[in-house]
């Protein structure tokens, strides 16, 4: 078989995440999608605007991107997660692991 001059895309299947914020970070939020639909005549949930936001916001990160790059070196091992309580949430000591 040739090869093709496009490489076999990447997996595109969204990953949910759930995340708690704020009330003053919730009314900014809500804010913006008013200001977003004010600005291009189309109402879209926050819910929606979010993933749009992180991605601006990690391109527009120089630290960042250099960071990341230094880490395509390094090898990732799998970050064990303990339960505890009846929360459901991870342990103090793994949350502490990972900042």
């Amino acid at each position: 078989m040739s090869a093709l001059k496009l490489a076999q895309l990447p997996d595109r299947v969204p990953v949910k995440l759930a995340i708690t914020v704020q009330p003053e970070l919730k009314k900014a939020l809500d804010d913006y999608a008013l200001l977003y639909a004010r600005n291009y005549g189309a109402e879209e949930s926050v819910a929606e605007l979010i993933p749009y936001m992180l991605e601006a916001f990690l391109k527009a990160d120089a630290a960042f991107r250099t960071g990341r790059k230094e880490l395509q070196d390094v090898p990732r091992l799998p970050i064990a997660r303990r339960k505890s309580g009846k929360s459901g949430r991870a342990s103090d000591a793994t949350n502490k692991e990972n900042s």
